[in-house]
């Protein structure tokens, strides 16, 4: 989980240049991130730069809303490669999604992200994202669109279990506390500060919640659920107030992606330090594939203890 750095211009040109100067200053090596990757040998750049491509053109057909066949890139990709196995190349394609993640760009839903990766591949990757201007184009139009939720029929539907963290994913985080790597521009922030993808997940939590009393037989609870973001303001540190089927009030944060699950979101001090206080009562509903198929799932407790918190931003003051 991480949060945004709002003192850093994520249109600066500098910014741009300044990671150019530090990935061409740095060789390509066959480093791994967290750790060594043990199956097999290690990918040439030839094959690197082949699939890296590949998933680019699949992420931008994406992005625009066109069809593709993985299947069709797979049997186009396979001749660039040294007789990779179908379970390799899958691997590489989570990779990417990892390291586009951390670099918090959107990525492949399809491709669920797998932390642990050659150090080359992040190295094209990231590469590939300054000079691949038209994808940045298209990932600025996918973050900011005015997205609505589709026609929900099942309501209580939506909720699913949490997803599973693995222990790689774990280490992705802290190697990535350990390693500077250099700032391109952040489009889940974008997305998150999206209002309209932001007020409709809230939207369809109101309706969730209502629809969960209901169900419990609760009409009376259900009628005073309140879209607090709304009717009494952003930051009180969460946006929902609803109820337990006993009366005692829940609390709820919702944080909302057009990505999946594992896409990691932007939490403010005060939401952090609200989930704690209210512990007891507070829960985090996470929204995700918001434009094709919403689903949730809730994280209940504080944040520190449901998620790992990555620090982006600090305030200093002169000694």
């Amino acid at each position: 989980m991480l949060r945004s750095d709002s003192s850093w211009r994520d249109d600066s040109p500098f910014g741009q240049i300044y990671r150019v100067a530090i990935r061409e200053a740095e060789p390509r090596t066959a480093r791994c991130y967290p750790g060594p990757v043990t199956t097999g040998r290690d990918w040439t750049e030839i094959e690197v730069e082949a699939i890296v491509a590949d998933y680019f053109s699949m992420l931008a057909q994406e992005l625009r809303g066109v069809p593709y066949n993985k299947s069709a890139h797979r049997r186009a990709l396979r001749p660039l490669l040294l007789d990779r196995s179908d379970g390799s190349i899958e691997m590489k394609h989570q990779n990417i999604s990892a390291i586009l993640i951390e670099a918090g760009h959107p990525y492949i839903r399809g491709y669920k992200p797998a932390s642990q990766y050659q150090g080359l591949l992040s190295d094209v990757v990231l590469d590939r994202l300054v000079t691949d201007v038209a994808l940045g184009h298209l990932a600025v139009e996918f973050s900011e669109a005015a997205v609505h939720a589709p026609d929900v029929g099942d309501v209580l539907g939506l909720m699913t279990k949490p997803p599973d963290l693995l222990e790689s994913a774990r280490l992705a985080i802290a190697a990535q506390k350990r390693r500077r790597q250099a700032r391109t521009i952040d489009y889940l922030a974008r997305e998150a500060r999206n209002r309209a993808i932001g007020l409709g997940g809230e939207t369809l939590v109101v309706k969730y919640e209502r629809a969960r009393l209901s169900s419990l037989g609760c009409d009376t609870l259900a009628q005073r659920v309140q879209h607090v973001a709304v009717t009494l303001g952003d930051g009180l540190g969460y946006d929902v107030r609803s109820f337990a089927s006993n009366g005692r009030d829940r609390f709820i944060e919702v944080k909302t992606t057009q990505l999946g699950p594992m896409t990691p979101f932007y939490m403010t001090e005060s939401e952090i330090s609200f989930s704690a206080e209210n512990h007891e009562c507070y829960s985090l509903y996470r929204v995700y594939d918001f434009a094709l198929r919403p689903l949730m799932f809730s994280l209940d407790g504080p944040v520190e203890s449901t998620c790992t918190l990555r620090a982006i931003q600090f305030m200093a003051l002169p000694r």
